[in-house]
C-alpha cells in the first residue's frame, strides 16, 4: 500500500507567474482522490511532480507503495510512429524500460554485424532483460492486450499505436497500471477518449481497487462515482474536500463564502489600526507625550500587516462563449446510403439547419470518421454526405493534433490568421481566460486551454455547422457549462461526438454509431 504526502509545495513558471504557492495535502493509503481546478491551474504540474518529472522549487513530495503514472495525451504526437510494445513500455516499471532499450540496441547491432562480440553483448542484453523482470512482464502485457483490444500481445506487439484510438491506447495503459504490482497510481484524465461502457468500466475498477489513486478528471458523472476525496487547485493554493463530489460544490460556496469574511474582517481591523495611528500622531504634533503611544499603534499596526492577510476567495472564471453561426438552407447535412471508411453499414440521414446532435457510439465505430468526413477531409467513404447552402462547417479535433497551430502561440494565432490587432486579440483571448497564456505555444498550453482556443477560432471562423469532436474531454466546469451556454445560443447547426454524459443530455436528437455497423436515431441517448 502507499500514500501521496504534498508539502509545501510551490512552483513558478519561467514568466514570473506564480502557478503554486505553498500547496500541501495528503493522500492515504487506498484512498481514491480527484485533483480538480480550473484550466491551467497546475494540475498537470502537480502530478509530474509527484511523479517525479520535474522538481518543485520549494517545498517536498513524498510517495511509497511503488509509482506508476498515465500521462494525459498516452498517445500524442510524439508516439505516432510507436509500436503497442512502446506504449506498454512507456508504463513500465523504469528497469524493464531499460534494459528493453538496451536489448533493442544490441539486436539492432546484431544485424549490422554478427560477430562474437556483438552476440556476446546480445547474450548480456537478454540475461538483463530477464532478471529485470521483462518477460514477466510480457506476460502481464499479454492478459491487458487481450482485455482491452481482444488480441493476444505477440499479434499486436507490433501494430502501429496510431492504428489505435484514443479509447483503445487509454484502455490499454489503464489495463497495465491497474493489474500492475505499483500501489500508487497517477492518472492524468484518465476518462478521456473511453466511451461510456469504458468510463463505466473504469469507474467500476477505481471503486474496487487497493491502490492508492490521485486522478484528474472534469467528468462529474465519474467524480461522482468514485472519487473519496476532491482536492482543488485554485489560484495557486490546494485545498481538501473530505468527501464525495456529490457535496463538494456546496463545500466550494461555503469554503469561499468563510474566506470572504475572514478577508472582510481583516480589512476592517487594518483600517481601524490605520485610523488609530493617524489619531495618534495628530495628537503627538501638539503633545510630545502622545510620542509612545503613536509608536506603539504604528509597531501594533505593522506587525498585523507582516503577518499578511487570510488567503483571498478564488477568483471566478467567466468565459463567454459568443458562437454566432448564421442562417443556412433548411438542410443543414443529407447523407444517402453513406457507409463511412469501412467502418459502417449504409445509413441515411437529413440534418436540419439549428439541430442539435449528439453522435454515440463506441471506440472504432466511425464517429470521428463521420464528423471529419463532413469537414471535407478525403476520407474512404461509399453514397454521399452533402452539405446544405451556406453550410460553412468548423472542425474541433479531438486529441487536439493541430499541425497549424504548433509552435505558435494563441496571440500570433489570433493576430495573422484572423487579421486581429493586438488589443482585439487580447480581448478575444481575455474571454476565454486565455490571457496568461496568450505568449505560450500551443504545444505547451494545457488540454482544456487547448481546447478553449479550438473554440474560440470557431467563433472567430463563422462557422454555421459546429462538427465538434469530444469537445468537454479537456475542459474544466466553467469552461464545459460556457460552452454549453454558448451552443444554446448558436444560430446553427451542431454535430457532436461525446461520451460525455453530462454533456449529451443537452442536445436535441441522437445518432447512434452501433459496434455492429448500423447507424439509427435516438430520442433519448444510448450508451451500451
Amino acid at each position: 500500500m502507499g500514500h501521496i504526502e504534498v508539502a509545501h509545495v510551490s512552483y513558478v513558471l519561467p514568466d514570473g507567474r506564480v502557478l503554486l504557492d505553498d500547496v500541501s495535502f495528503r493522500i492515504g493509503e487506498g484512498v481514491t482522490a480527484a485533483l480538480v481546478g480550473p484550466n491551467g491551474a497546475g494540475k498537470t504540474t502537480l502530478l509530474r511532480m509527484v511523479a517525479g518529472d520535474i522538481e518543485p522549487q520549494s517545498g517536498v513530495i513524498t510517495a511509497t507503495g511503488g509509482l506508476a503514472a498515465m500521462r494525459q495525451f498516452v498517445g500524442g504526437p510524439a508516439a505516432k510512429d510507436a509500436m503497442v510494445r512502446d506504449l506498454l513500455l512507456s508504463v513500465a516499471p523504469r528497469r524493464v524500460r531499460q534494459a528493453a532499450r538496451r536489448l533493442d540496441d544490441a539486436e539492432l547491432a546484431m544485424m549490422e554485424l554478427d560477430d562474437e562480440p556483438v552476440q556476446l553483448s546480445y547474450a548480456r542484453a537478454l540475461n538483463e532483460y530477464s532478471e529485470a523482470g521483462g518477460y514477466d512482464a510480457e506476460v502481464h502485457w499479454d492478459e491487458c492486450c487481450v482485455a482491452a483490444l481482444g488480441k493476444p500481445y505477440d499479434e499486436v506487439r507490433w501494430r502501429g499505436v496510431s492504428t489505435l484510438s484514443g479509447g483503445q491506447q487509454k484502455r490499454l495503459v489503464l489495463e497495465s497500471l491497474l493489474r500492475g504490482a505499483e500501489s500508487t497510481l497517477l492518472l492524468d484524465e484518465p476518462d478521456n477518449y473511453l466511451d461510456v461502457p469504458g468510463k463505466r468500466w473504469l469507474e467500476d475498477q477505481l471503486r474496487a481497487t487497493s491502490k492508492t489513486v490521485l486522478l484528474v478528471s472534469h467528468d462529474r458523472e465519474l467524480l461522482g462515482a468514485c472519487a473519496q476525496r476532491i482536492v482543488t487547485v485554485e489560484d495557486g493554493h490546494a485545498w481538501v474536500h473530505g468527501g464525495g463530489f456529490g457535496g463538494y460544490a456546496q463545500a466550494r460556496q461555503d469554503r469561499i463564502d468563510r474566506l470572504a469574511e475572514l478577508r472582510r474582517r481583516w480589512d476592517e481591523e487594518r483600517e481601524k489600526l490605520k485610523e488609530l495611528v493617524r489619531a495618534y500622531r495628530q495628537k503627538a504634533s501638539h503633545n510630545s507625550d502622545m510620542a509612545s503611544r503613536l509608536q506603539a499603534a504604528v509597531t501594533r499596526l505593522q506587525k498585523f500587516e507582516d503577518a499578511g492577510p487570510p488567503e483571498i476567495p478564488p477568483r471566478e472564471q467567466h468565459i463567454r462563449v459568443r458562437l454566432k453561426g448564421g442562417r443556412t438552407g433548411r438542410r443543414a447535412v443529407v447523407c444517402e446510403e453513406l457507409a463511412v471508411a469501412g467502418t459502417t453499414r449504409p445509413f441515411g440521414a437529413e440534418i436540419w439547419f439549428g439541430d442539435r446532435v449528439a453522435v454515440l457510439g463506441g471506440n472504432g465505430s466511425g464517429k470521428s470518421s463521420f464528423l471529419r468526413l463532413l469537414a471535407g477531409e478525403p476520407l474512404q467513404h461509399e453514397g454521399s454526405a452533402r452539405l446544405g447552402a451556406r453550410v460553412v462547417p468548423g472542425m474541433f479535433a479531438q486529441t487536439h493534433a493541430r499541425p497549424d497551430l504548433d509552435g505558435r502561440t494563441p496571440l500570433e494565432i489570433l493576430m495573422t490568421s484572423h487579421a486581429l490587432l493586438v488589443s482585439e486579440a487580447m480581448a478575444a483571448l481575455a474571454r476565454y481566460e486565455l490571457t496568461g497564456c496568450a505568449k505560450q505555444v500551443f504545444g505547451t498550453l494545457s488540454g482544456g486551454q487547448q481546447a478553449r482556443l479550438q473554440i474560440l477560432l470557431l467563433e472567430l471562423g463563422g462557422a454555421t455547422l459546429l462538427l465538434l469532436d469530444e469537445p468537454t474531454d479537456n475542459l474544466d466546469v466553467p469552461s464545459a457549462d460556457a460552452l454549453q451556454a454558448g451552443l444554446e445560443a448558436y444560430e446553427g447547426t451542431v454535430l457532436a461526438v461525446t461520451h460525455d454524459r453530462w454533456f449529451a443530455r443537452s442536445f436535441d436528437r441522437y445518432l447512434v454509431f452501433g459496434s455492429d455497423g448500423a447507424v439509427r436515431e435516438s430520442a433519448e441517448p444510448v450508451w451500451d
